[in-house]
């Protein structure tokens, strides 16, 4: 029976969580196009090396989470675990370099092999934005602006807030990363091994451990604002400028880290309490040396990404009810059918009733929430008419064929 049964970290969406799923890709996807972004669909597996450049071999993304498989020609490939890198795939095999600045907008499935959680799944979908050859605060302040305007129409206005950091530039992180790698070393021994491994390759993953322990020694650990040269507190100051110009608040977390050294200057989440503990609702950052470091032209870049399932669940929006119209023969079934598809052409949704009596025909109507029902009776039909009949107030009417449009234009 296991085979029947979805397998673990997968969820079924039926019709109507699928429609509110739907109404917030729409509306992020409608308020994306106000800013000038446009839709870019990378495909849902790459090459692995796509993902391990991107992401870094000592992730956990990398080494524990991600769905990667052999085809039968041998290559390795791997269902997408984020958006990002797909994206900054498609830059460089696509040649997007001579289109700069690029606003582009994504969304879909995405795999981790991950414990499930209120929220997110090991497939759960994602929808987010890269915003692609613009060095200045403008970029971070414009795509920060979007995430707040997408969560505000979402209703989450009230129970979200911007946490911001900086993480300098290139000079900035070495000067940090020397100070963070003297601070750990002295303190090895109770760090885990995982962070240990770390250490060697890439020091500051190891402030993303979730690893109790590790999280004791990190609590002290330097901070990067300390080690910010001038360049970068003046990029930092003019970000939260910016932001302030346009009304968005702002909470500085001194904590908040990326552990990739394509990473800088800007890195930011949105969080709520809205669902208990203290979480992330959208998240992103600024990633100058991404597309350098995978083989493309040095291109800034700044984007963030957000589970659709979360925001689904905290979004202050249902999807506008639609009621139909449904057709009812009570005798040619054929010029039921006809009817039926006629009236659907002309932009109305309408449910064919395909059997029983009168009775459970219009039980089902009323199941539907159907707004208005078409009888087509013979004697009516020999007329060239039908009954429309309201049910909302159970009045109906003789309508002939030719008029039936315009008389139905009411329950549109």
């Amino acid at each position: 029976m296991t085979a029947l049964q979805p397998v673990r970290g997968t969820h079924d969406l039926l019709p109507d969580e699928a429609a509110r799923h739907r109404l917030v890709e729409e509306i992020a996807f409608d308020i994306a196009r106000r800013y000038g972004f446009g839709e870019i669909m990378t495909p849902i597996f790459e090459f692995t090396e796509v993902f391990s450049r991107n992401l870094g071999e000592t992730t956990d993304v990398v080494s524990k989470e991600m769905y990667t498989f052999q085809d039968r020609s041998g290559e390795s490939l791997t269902l997408r675990p984020e958006g990002t890198a797909g994206v900054a795939r498609a830059f460089i095999s696509e040649g997007m370099s001579q289109n700069l600045p690029l606003k582009l907008f994504y969304r879909g499935p995405m795999f981790r092999y991950e414990r499930p959680q209120k929220g997110r799944q090991r497939q759960f979908h994602q929808l987010g934005v890269e915003l692609l050859g613009v060095e200045s605060p403008q970029a971070d302040v414009e795509v920060i602006a979007l995430a707040a305007h997408i969560l505000q129409e979402l209703g989450l206005k009230h129970d979200i807030q911007l946490e911001l950091n900086s993480l300098g530039d290139a000079a900035s992180r070495a000067a940090y990363r020397d100070a963070l790698v003297a601070f750990l070393m002295a303190r090895k021994d109770r760090l885990s091994k995982d962070s240990l491994d770390r250490l060697d390759r890439n020091p500051l993953r190891v402030l993303d451990s979730k690893d109790e322990g590790d999280r004791e020694v990190v609590a002290d650990a330097p901070l990067m604002a300390d080690y910010l040269n001038e360049a970068s507190r003046t990029f930092f100051t003019q970000v939260c400028d910016g932001l302030s110009a346009v009304g968005i608040a702002v909470v500085h977390n001194p904590h908040l880290v990326r552990g990739l050294d394509y990473y800088c200057h800007t890195a930011f989440e949105f969080t709520t309490t809205a669902l208990g503990a203290q979480g992330t609702v959208l998240a992103g950052g600024r990633y100058d040396g991404l597309i350098g470091q995978m083989g493309g032209p040095a291109t800034p870049g700044i984007g963030w990404a957000a589970g659709i399932e979360r925001l689904s669940m905290l979004a202050d929006v249902a999807p506008e009810a639609s009621r139909p119209l449904v057709v009812i023969p009570m005798g040619d079934q054929t010029a039921a059918l006809a009817l039926t598809q006629r009236l659907r052409q002309d932009g109305f949704r309408v449910d064919l009733g395909f059997s029983g009596n009168m009775k459970k025909r219009m039980a089902r109507a009323n199941k539907l929430q159907a707004r208005a029902a078409v009888i087509l009776g013979e004697e009516e039909w020999g007329r060239q008419a039908v009954v429309v009949r309201d049910l909302d107030t159970g009045s109906q009417e003789e309508v002939p064929l030719v008029a039936l449009e315009d008389r139905l234009a009411r329950f549109r």
